[in-house]
């Protein structure tokens, strides 16, 4: 992979667009410095599934990726998953979770998520499992 270009890079000079959703600001803030760090465009963040479903429907037709949280108030992260991908079936989303969530993150690979991340969040890591969902 050439590294003079950026991950977030879809190799064209346009970026790969992403919607965060956590409802947590850290894990937010943390996404989101890993992500523009490397040339990603965050598109929008949600802070819960219900805010989060809402924002996939407003900007679905320029996403690229959802980074989705699976413990969250209002709606957790599988509901919000499988909402989603009823919504649009070949949405691209990489769940994360705490450590310990084995049972629900083999539930939301099944549902239709494409790939999982645990916290606390490891930069490379979390570049490496974006990546290798969006450079197929």
């Amino acid at each position: 992979m050439d590294r003079n270009i950026p991950l977030g890079d879809k190799g064209n000079g346009e970026k790969f667009k992403v919607l965060l959703v956590d409802d947590s600001a850290f894990v937010l803030k943390q996404l989101k410095q890993i992500l523009q760090s490397e040339g990603f465009e965050i598109l929008d963040t949600a802070e819960d599934g219900e805010e989060g479903l809402e924002k996939f429907k407003k900007h679905s037709a320029d996403l690229d990726l959802v980074t989705l949280d699976i413990t969250m108030p209002k709606m957790d992260g599988i509901t919000t998953l499988e909402k989603i991908i009823e919504y649009d079936k070949e949405a691209t989303v990489i769940m994360i979770s705490a450590l310990g969530k084995e049972d629900l993150v083999k539930k939301a690979l099944v549902t239709g998520a494409k790939n999982y991340i645990v916290k606390p969040l490891n930069r490379e890591k979390v570049l490496e499992r974006l990546v290798s969902v969006l450079k197929k």
